[in-house]
């Protein structure tokens, strides 16, 4: 029994090892061969990527080939195109020089006739003056003397009546001109009538409010005057007041001063003052604004600020009426218009035309005439001569040195003699004229005189007996001289001496 045991026991031992062996030999042969298959999974996807790969960059390779195959096509095209151009440019070249070759050909043979036929003539006045000098027994160079100053005194007639002609031919041509750019400029800009008064209406909330702008023993209205620089009228009329002043700026600082104190009930002394001061700044800014906002609609930036500024102060400044502002406009434009037509540059002309009264808005605070202020100012800011040459030349003060210049000078006639564009009052216009004419009767010799285009010019008609060419040149002198100091008028007046001597007989 035990030796049986043991026997299994020692049996057990010996086939263990082996069963294990087998075992792990089975369990081995197993891992490898899933290795194996996985290795090989592995090697078909790389295999397959690399199939893919390799298709894609084919597929890149193909589609760069017809890329560059259909640029190379392009290029051929353009390449057969210019040749094409090249071509026509080569046969319309031929064309050129054959017709200069034609041309040169004609001129040639236009010389040579030239030629001919001035020594032709040269051997007709040689047997002339063989002629003359046999008939008259005159040397040759005796005859040839006489024959020039025949020919030179009837050439001479000829060429004063061919120059007067094309004199007058070219007047009606400068007329026609003129006239065809003035009614283009007129017809295409049409402006509105521009007119400012001496008073602006406040209307009030109620009549109860007069009596605070009054204020205790009038200490109220007395601050607002002093302050605000302008006259206060507080009347009868129910429900508003006037504020009158010939300044623009500060009748409208002051309207705006009192709008704002009726809005806010307060009215006494120091709150005028502090409303005051915070409308100043605010109008101080709005100068610019106005005046950056009329740069800007023209297009004529840059510009220096303090111009921009004065831009925008011509706003509150009239003449006879006629807004500055709206007047420097309507010339800006009808300015560029002209410069049009004459070939002239636009933007220059429209600059010029906006700056040519830049001036006024200056003379209220510095006196003086504005077309020096002006000048003045533009000079100072580097602004370019042909404004300042405008701003001399539409007073006269310099004549004008461009198409530009002449421009403005024309476009601001225009804009300040426009019926409706400034008012008079009738009575002081229909004085002024009758002074006019006075003056000029006046003078010893004057038959006549007549003030027309609405007082800008005096028309005087003298004796030609008693007064000669010289006398009539001093006598349009002096009148506009005693004009000048004895009335009162806007722009120029033009003094037009008539001296007429006329000559009659008859042929019978």
């Amino acid at each position: 029994m035990v030796s049986s045991i043991v026997v299994t026991g020692v049996m057990v031992m010996i086939i263990a090892p082996v069963v294990g062996y087998i075992t792990a030999k089975v369990i081995l042969s197993r891992k490898s061969d899933m290795v194996l298959l996985q290795a090989k999974a592995k090697a078909r996807a790389l295999e397959q990527e690399a199939s893919d790969k390799l298709k894609e960059a084919e597929l890149e390779i193909r589609r760069k080939e017809i890329e560059s195959e259909k640029t190379l096509s392009e290029k051929l095209d353009e390449v057969e195109k210019r040749n094409r151009n090249i071509i026509l440019k080569e046969r319309e070249l031929e064309s050129e020089k054959e017709k200069l070759h034609q041309a040169q050909s004609q001129l040639e043979e236009k010389r040579k006739h030239i030629l001919r036929l001035e020594e032709k003539k040269q051997q007709l006045l040689d047997a002339n003056i063989d002629k003359i000098a046999s008939i008259a027994s005159m040397t040759q160079s005796e005859a040839k003397e006489y024959l020039f100053d025949i020919i030179r005194e009837k050439s001479s007639a000829e060429i004063a009546l061919m120059v007067r002609k094309q004199l007058k031919n070219a007047q009606d041509e400068v007329k026609r001109k003129a006239n065809y750019i003035l009614a283009q400029a007129t017809t295409r800009y049409a402006g509105e009538f521009a007119g400012e008064r001496l008073i602006n209406t406040i209307t009030l909330p109620s009549d109860e409010h007069k009596g605070r702008i009054i204020g205790k023993e009038g200490r109220n209205i007395k601050t607002l005057e002093q302050l605000l620089g302008v006259d206060i009228i507080i009347d009868e009329t129910p429900g508003v007041i006037v504020v009158s002043s010939f300044n623009l700026y500060r009748r409208a600082i002051a309207t705006k001063v009192i709008q704002l104190l009726v809005e806010d009930g307060r009215i006494h002394p120091g709150r005028i003052e502090e409303v005051h001061s915070k409308v100043e700044e605010e109008f101080e800014q709005k100068l610019y604004e106005d005046g950056e906002n009329v740069v800007i609609d023209l297009g004529l930036f840059p510009m220096h600020e303090e111009l921009i500024k004065l831009i925008g102060k011509l706003k509150y400044r009239a003449s006879y009426g006629q807004n500055a502002l709206s007047h420097s406009l309507e010339v800006a434009r009808l300015s560029r218009v002209m410069a049009a037509e004459m070939d002239g540059d636009e933007k220059l002309a429209l600059r010029a035309g906006l700056l040519h009264d830049i001036g006024k808005a200056l003379t209220q605070d510095f006196g003086g005439s504005h077309v020096e202020l002006g000048a003045e100012v533009c000079r100072k800011y580097n602004e370019h001569p042909t404004v300042i040459n405008a701003i001399y030349a539409h007073h006269g003060h310099a004549e004008p040195d461009s198409v530009e210049s002449a421009a403005v000078c024309t476009a601001d006639t225009l804009s300040a003699a426009r019926p409706g564009a400034r008012r008079e009052v009738l009575e002081s216009f229909t004085r002024r004229v009758k002074e006019i004419e006075e003056i000029a009767l006046s003078y010893d010799g004057v038959d006549q005189a007549y003030a027309i285009n609405a007082g800008r010019e005096v028309r005087v008609f003298v004796n030609s007996e008693t007064i000669d060419d010289n006398g009539a040149v001093k006598i349009s002198h002096d009148i506009a001289r005693e004009i000048e100091e004895k009335v009162q008028y806007p722009g120029d007046i033009k003094v037009n001496i008539i001296r007429e001597v006329r000559a009659i007989d008859y042929a019978r």
